[in-house]
């Protein structure tokens, strides 16, 4: 069935501007992207293949060039689109968090957050520095690799902390796996980096847990 044989409301562009963006899938947003199908396939059934090929939307976008312009009906032009999407995204979300303003929307941070370490393909421990006032003064990625209790080094957060004369901060690292569910290990990170930051009284107020959900310490109690 061509796409213009569907009841208006199930049309992707139709079903954004009447329900939000929210209320589509990865395909029908891609196909949104796409505009139209290819050899009798509709974009929304164009964009399932490229999706079930690239194995997700997040590898993607997160694909090189060469790799993305293997899917039928991508190519460089494509390419060069998306990814100018994805800076867009990037800096929209930056804005929400930018150097001197107080964090008031958790939903923003965790989407930052997830916007800056959800496409690596290994390990990254990111640390978020506050002030007093809980306004944002640097985001840094800190350690890369396995994350675990021996990668992850107290004193130089505790060094990045003063430096930046920091009364708060908030860790975040993402699973490639996808599974975000914190391990032991996690945990005892946290406990030690709490630990370590209080004797310089500087405040954790969360762990976020990146992969394809995202687990936040503070709202499961953890912290």
């Amino acid at each position: 069935m061509a796409i213009t044989d569907w009841a208006v409301e199930d049309r992707p562009r139709e079903k954004l501007l009447a329900r939000g963006p929210e209320f589509l899938s990865d395909a029908e947003l891609l196909a949104i992207f796409l505009r139209t199908g290819i050899k009798g396939k509709s974009a929304v059934d164009l964009a399932r293949d490229i999706l079930c090929d690239a194995g997700g939307l997040r590898e993607l976008l997160s694909a090189d060039e060469s790799r993305f312009c293997q899917s039928k009906g991508l190519g460089q032009a494509k390419f060069v689109q998306l990814k100018a999407v994805v800076e867009m995204s990037r800096r929209y979300l930056e804005e929400h968090i930018k150097r001197g303003d107080a964090l008031t929307d958790v939903n923003a941070v965790r989407s930052y957050l997830c916007h800056r370490l959800r496409g690596y393909p290994y390990e990254v421990f990111a640390c978020l520095f506050l002030d007093n006032k809980h306004r944002v003064i640097e985001y840094e990625e800190m350690f890369r690799g396995t994350i675990d209790s021996a990668s992850v080094h107290p004193r130089e957060v505790i060094r990045r902390a003063i430096h930046h004369n920091a009364a708060a901060t908030i860790f975040a690292h993402n699973h490639p796996s996808g599974v975000a569910e914190p391990s032991q290990a996690d945990h005892r990170i946290t406990d030690r980096l709490k630990d370590a930051l209080g004797m310089v009284d500087v405040r954790v107020l969360d762990h976020f847990i990146i992969g394809d959900e995202v687990v936040s310490f503070a709202e499961r109690g953890y912290i």
